[in-house]
């Protein structure tokens, strides 16, 4: 396979550069990332595809990964439950080193192959499940090993990495390869390899949302009422929604049914 992930940067003596000339350069390099996704949106439809009819059937979807894009996907689950109302276990997160110690940036801990599978043997994954391995390289032993036991275990396996040809997309039903090139400082995929990770978690999480019936036209209608921007938010999407024009009224409704989408039902069913 070619690491094109780690081939020399382009950019040379970059110490001579001044900030103009560096955050130009750096624009220029992002620029270049979605136009690399958009080769990959049939792999990642198809994957996307095959995590809403698990999860629809009552499984999980589990993201297995290291260093930057583990990280990545660990905010990409977090924000799931308070966003869209799910509940908390049907998106994961196994992280290289854990969770708890995810701001040690424990690198190290990617080498440790058996681990991604053990952690997921404790979150009882079964063929019911999907899981995602997530790595620049496509080589990260912590991800190839969970997928590869995935794999022998029946369990459907989808992965996002950013070199052609890796083992890691070998092991998996549904690869999605997206390659963004040689780095602005050479190997540090934090950069425009995590930036398209990022970009594919969003697309992810948002078009999954909206096919399990989070969304309602382009609003977040299941949204948790865990502050007063988001109450007011909430109120105002059933003002808009539901053609209401008093606030306090909007606002006690919210708070008797608890969100946005069972308050629009109440509504819906009174006005039959």
């Amino acid at each position: 396979m070619q690491k094109i992930t780690e081939e020399p940067s382009p950019h040379r003596d970059l110490e001579k550069k001044s900030v103009a000339e560096i955050t130009t350069l750096i624009n220029q390099e992002d620029k270049t990332v979605p136009l690399a996704i958009e080769k990959a949106l049939p792999q990642i439809q198809a994957l996307i595809e095959a995590i809403v009819n698990k999860l629809k059937a009552g499984g999980r979807l589990f993201y297995v990964g290291a260093g930057s894009g583990g990280r990545l996907s660990v905010l990409d689950v977090i924000e799931l439950p308070t966003t869209y109302g799910v509940p908390k276990g049907m998106v994961n997160a196994i992280l290289a080193g854990g969770i708890e110690r995810l701001a040690d940036a424990l690198e190290e801990m990617e080498d440790e192959e058996e681990e991604g599978w053990k952690a997921l043997v404790q979150h009882h994954i079964s063929p019911a499940d999907i899981v995602v391995g997530i790595s620049a390289s496509g080589t990260t032993p912590f991800v190839l090993g969970a997928l590869t036991r995935c794999q022998e275990k029946n369990i459907l396996t989808g992965c996002i990495v950013s070199n052609p040809g890796t083992p890691i997309a070998q092991a998996a039903d549904y690869p999605i390869e997206v390659i963004t090139g040689p780095e602005f400082i050479t190997g540090s995929t934090r950069m425009k390899c995590g930036t398209a990770q990022k970009i594919i978690f969003d697309m992810i999480s948002t078009t999954v949302m909206i096919q399990l019936g989070r969304v309602e036209d382009n609003k977040m209608v299941n949204v948790k009422l865990i502050n007063n921007k988001i109450i007011d938010r909430g109120v105002r999407m059933l003002m808009e929604t539901a053609g209401l024009k008093d606030y306090a009224y909007s606002k006690e409704l919210l708070f008797r049914y608890g969100s946005v989408k069972k308050a629009l039902t109440y509504l819906r069913q009174k006005a039959l």
